[in-house]
């Protein structure tokens, strides 16, 4: 059984990438700062780390609790947080994989990170355009890692199941919404693909409107 480790499972699109993994028949290990957070997780028996990504010394000590071979994923995020986790928090992570035997790394960011900030509106970036800021750091970080990575940029993100109609693209512009469960399965695609290692991917979902 593969294994798959969810930084940020307590809440939003990391605890629907822990019940979509867990449904697949991942061995799921679902990490966070507080786990009970979410209570599926505990429902389904699934193994809980809690850990503060933003000390340094307690992603360590996670990432070394994580077996051999474990894929690891990570859409932690943080709003107006003290210590926001979105760059540090990754930071402490990525570094800790590399001294590890787990390489294989999928970032999830936002649209507007990186390159594509550019095509990100004054509203928006006055809104929360410091988290995304945050994140192209975390990117910026990852892309020069050894670590087997791939990001991805999902759009506004919705509840909602997978509806199979998210679409991944690459340097063009974007917009749009996508449910989170949808997120999570063309994650899965990705994780499949070997061309994706060393890649940035944007999604959206053209079916699904504002």
């Amino acid at each position: 059984m593969e294994k798959i480790a969810i930084w940020g499972a307590a809440s939003g699109l990391g605890a629907a990438m822990a019940e979509y993994y867990y449904r697949q028949g991942f061995e799921v290990i679902a990490i966070a700062r507080e786990p009970t957070n979410n209570s599926n997780l505990a429902k389904w028996g699934i193994a809980t780390i809690s850990c503060d990504a933003t000390d340094q010394q307690q992603v360590i000590n996670t990432v070394q609790a994580l077996p051999k071979g474990t894929i690891n994923i990570s859409s932690m995020g943080s709003f107006n947080a003290e210590v926001p986790v979105d760059y540090i928090g990754h930071r402490h992570v990525i570094d800790a994989l590399e001294q590890s035997k787990n390489a294989r790394f999928l970032l999830i960011t936002s649209l507007g990170c990186g390159d594509s900030w550019q095509y990100l509106s004054e509203r928006s970036k006055r809104g929360f355009g410091a988290a995304v800021r945050e994140k192209s750091l975390a990117e910026s970080w990852l892309h020069t890692s050894g670590l087997d990575f791939t990001i991805l940029r999902p759009g506004g993100l919705k509840d909602g199941d997978a509806t199979g109609l998210g679409e991944l693209s690459q340097g063009t512009e974007v917009h749009g919404l996508i449910t989170r469960t949808e997120v999570a399965r063309l994650s899965h695609e990705l994780l499949n693909s070997k061309t994706s290692i060393g890649q940035v991917y944007q999604c959206v979902d053209p079916s699904l409107s504002y």
